[in-house]
């Protein structure tokens, strides 16, 4: 979600291609539907997760915990704060990712509240439960970067701190994620926290094989 320990990157960008060899832009329905998929399915993660009482790195960890210490909804949480991180998209990559992020962000913190209605579980591994939510939100991600689009984040931030200190963008996340992470032990239970950091090598592992510039082009 801006989950998982991984960058929000947006889709592949274009400019080093020629223009004439540029594809063309996603239409709007186009559009539509893979922000609609991939939020979907990141609240599906998120129900997974929360049964579980696990979390996940980035942003979208920072809103779980606080979610889990407070007593507030995940949804209102997660929303309020990815607000900072919207003039650094705008700032660093642009106005159109930074509005499908906004939309994307608005949508998955809305479906939080009413996916955990829809979906119940009897019994559920937490083992497999943390592969399965890795599995999950690591499709819905792919879908929203292709679509040129977020769930927000750290991933945001620390692009923009590599452009102006120089300090690596991996290395600023994974601190970032490391400190969630270790937050979690006064949170939630031990166990919990390992399977936690299972689910997030998932989603990491997933990204990482499926996601490459030169893969995918559309834009």
């Amino acid at each position: 979600m801006d989950s998982g320990a991984v960058a929000f990157y947006p889709c592949p960008m274009t400019d080093q291609i020629p223009p004439k060899d540029r594809p063309r832009r996603h239409t709007l329905l186009e559009d539509v539907q893979g922000l609609v998929f991939g939020t979907g399915m990141a609240a599906t993660g998120l129900v997974i997760l929360t049964h579980l009482g696990l979390v996940t790195g980035q942003t979208a960890g920072l809103a779980l915990l606080l979610s889990y210490a407070s007593g507030y909804s995940f949804g209102l949480v997660f929303f309020v704060v990815n607000i900072p991180f919207y003039w650094l998209g705008f700032r660093r990559i642009g106005l159109r990712f930074t509005i499908k992020t906004f939309v994307s962000v608005a949508m998955l913190s809305l479906m939080s509240l009413y996916f955990p209605q829809l979906i119940s579980f009897a019994s559920l591994d937490p083992i497999f439960g943390a592969v399965l939510f890795g599995a999950v939100t690591g499709a819905g991600l792919l879908a929203l970067f292709r679509h040129g689009s977020s769930l927000g984040g750290v991933g945001i931030l620390a692009l923009y701190l590599q452009e102006k200190t120089g300090f690596r963008a991996g290395f600023t996340q994974l601190l970032f994620d490391a400190c969630i992470f270790a937050a979690a032990f006064f949170v939630i239970p031990a166990g919990a926290v390992f399977y936690s950091m299972l689910g997030a090598l998932v989603v990491n592992l997933i990204i990482t094989f499926n996601h490459r510039r030169d893969w995918y082009v559309a834009t």
